[in-house]
């Protein structure tokens, strides 16, 4: 048993590195850039209309910034936040591919945004 713990401890630690570093150069504005926009879905996700509940909050599914945008987006107020995640994966898609110009350019448009 406690060679099993030994083991998987080892393979947690090596595997945290690999992922980091993994990590494109833009990564990090990203990650800010993403709390951020959470943040703002997050105020906005209250003071907008009443919709009724979706299948998935009936099922108690937590919702995701993701899915709180588009549900925003259908009742009409959520148009600026689905642009903003779509600035932000395609941030994340040019610094996978090593662009980071491309990747600068995106987080600026959604700095604009914010302005």
């Amino acid at each position: 048993m406690i060679l099993r713990i030994q083991a998987f401890a080892a393979l947690a630690v090596t595997m945290f590195p690999v992922s980091y570093a993994a990590a494109g150069p833009c990564a990090p504005m990203i990650d800010r850039a993403q709390e951020q926009v959470d943040a703002r879905i997050d105020a906005q996700a209250g003071s907008g209309a009443a919709a009724p509940e979706s299948t998935g909050a009936m099922l108690h599914h937590e919702p995701t910034p993701g899915s709180i945008a588009n549900a925003e987006r259908k009742s009409g107020d959520g148009s600026r936040a689905q642009t903003a995640l779509a600035l932000l994966a395609q941030a994340r898609k040019a610094d996978a591919a090593g662009d980071a110009a491309g990747c600068e350019r995106a987080l600026e448009e959604l700095r604009a945004m914010a302005r």
